[in-house]
């Protein structure tokens, strides 16, 4: 086990720095850079020379070739120097960690969800194989996987926020209320977050549902059919205990391999999501530093997620070998 953790990681080194590479000449290879984005109106209007725009690009590091660039930050970055962030203007590893905390809170809330949902669905859809029950699951199944989250999220917000006015629009408190520090305060703030959380958290869940009960109805199908089943039938257990004491345990067995995706999905924020819904996780601050080529921000988020998944990539075959021995590690 242990010869095969330092395998796996030697090999993450190397793919992190792929990745780096990748994504650097990325987004150095965008039409535009921060500088011409931040200065656009006064280059339409003229009222900046050209001298002071190679100034600026020489200031944010952006006049070198994209090699020079890129082995520039990853020295910085071996050295625990991330830089610092052009549009927020503060270090990258400080604007990550104040603010991908709300994304956290919201991304654990669905997960959990999702998977209390998806799993049972799941497993009543396969026991009840081409029943109207099955049909239903299935049918929700592809209506989840098909509609994207920011058409779904505004007919959602069109529906709940602006006819019926149940829900708000977005945010994530009401910005004409004050609370103070009071516990009564906090109480009434805290129900304020939740309240605003509502729509975007079902959201996430209702869009999530449809992979995991498609994954967990076609894994309790392979296992219903598997020999032991029909054993334990055979003797004479109930149905009950057959699909939830035998069947379960072994359906379970695959879904450890998403614990991979589950990581990066947790910090990383949902970038749509949280941009129809105006919530300033890390999600939505990505996709505005994305879109004025923010580089040190951009790599650092995206080095950030890279990390997790590679974590969350290698606890996944552990945990694949631990809740299932006849699974063996290749050292």
């Amino acid at each position: 086990m242990f010869k095969y953790i330092v395998k796996r990681i030697l090999l993450s080194v190397i793919i992190l720095l792929g990745v780096s590479l990748l994504v650097y000449s990325l987004v150095r290879l965008m039409p535009m850079n921060y500088v011409e984005t931040k200065y656009a109106s006064q280059i339409a209007q003229g009222t900046i020379k050209d001298e002071d725009i190679e100034h600026f690009l020489g200031l944010y590091g952006l006049d070198g070739n994209i090699f020079v660039g890129y082995f520039k930050w990853l020295g910085n970055m071996i050295k625990g120097d991330f830089g610092i962030s052009f549009k927020y203007e503060k270090p990258v590893t400080q604007v990550i960690s104040e603010n991908m905390w709300i994304s956290f809170a919201i991304a654990f809330v669905a997960t959990i969800l999702q998977f209390l949902i998806a799993i049972p669905l799941g497993i009543s859809s396969a026991t009840h194989q081409y029943s109207a029950r099955d049909y239903t699951v299935t049918v929700f199944t592809m209506i989840g996987l098909s509609l994207p989250t920011y058409f779904f999220a505004a007919i959602v917000i069109k529906l709940f926020a602006v006819d019926l006015r149940w829900l708000p629009v977005g945010g994530i408190i009401d910005t004409g209320n004050s609370y103070d520090a009071s516990f009564v305060g906090v109480f009434s703030k805290l129900g304020d977050v939740l309240y605003h959380m509502i729509l975007p958290i079902s959201v996430s869940v209702i869009l999530s549902l449809g992979g995991l009960m498609r994954y967990t109805r076609t894994n309790t199908l392979e296992v219903l059919n598997a020999d032991y089943i029909r054993t334990a039938r055979a003797k004479g257990l109930s149905e009950k205990t057959v699909i939830y004491k035998h069947a379960f345990r072994n359906t379970l067995i695959p879904l450890a391999t998403m614990l991979a995706g589950i990581l990066p999905s947790l910090f990383g924020g949902m970038m749509i999501t949280e941009e129809v819904f105006a919530i300033d996780g890390i999600g939505r601050m990505a996709y505005k530093a994305l879109v004025e080529g923010d580089i040190p921000f951009v790599m650092g988020y995206n080095m950030f997620l890279a990390v997790l998944t590679v974590i969350g990539t290698l606890l996944s075959d552990i945990m694949y070998a631990v809740v299932d021995p006849r699974v063996k590690l290749v050292k």
